[in-house]
């Protein structure tokens, strides 16, 4: 997936009755990004920052969407937990991670292991891809994608 490209209209779970389709966004930014795992520290920082922010992404026009692997279950008591404002999709079967291909070698403690690399994207009104950012540092994030958001929008 390069800048410009259409993005796929993915389905994901984000509680045990609700699903949400990207298409559902069509008219809106959408700023969708990728996390190891639910209640671990730069997780849990990075999802307060989007959450302290979510008003100034709002009035930008744009919604704002986190996915990782985790359960429903993990992530509703993340939500609570976190007070979160935004809707977390349960990718259990990694289709997201793929469509987007964050899921990369990463070492550990020296041991090699596949895991989700820290990774965000902004989807135009259009459902083309207008931005991402990869290997994503939590402090400042945001407000970066923020700028580029508003960059976008002149």
């Amino acid at each position: 997936m390069k800048i410009g490209d259409k993005i796929a209209d993915l389905r994901g779970a984000v509680g045990t009755d609700a699903e949400i389709r990207l298409r559902d966004f069509k008219g809106k930014y959408l700023v969708v990004y990728f996390y190891p795992k639910d209640s671990t520290p730069g997780c849990t920082l990075e999802a307060q920052n989007f959450r302290d922010r979510l008003e100034d992404f709002t009035k930008r026009g744009a919604v704002v969407i986190g996915v990782s692997r985790d359960s429903l279950a993990s992530h509703a008591r993340f939500k609570e937990k976190q007070a979160l404002n935004f809707g977390l999709v349960s990718d259990a079967d990694e289709t997201w991670c793929k469509a987007f291909d964050v899921i990369h070698e990463k070492v550990l403690y020296g041991k090699r292991h596949l895991g989700v690399v820290r990774s965000t994207f902004l989807i135009g009104p259009d459902g083309r891809l207008k931005r991402e950012w990869r290997g994503v540092k939590v402090k400042d994030h945001a407000e970066g994608v923020l700028e580029a958001l508003d960059a976008e929008r002149k």
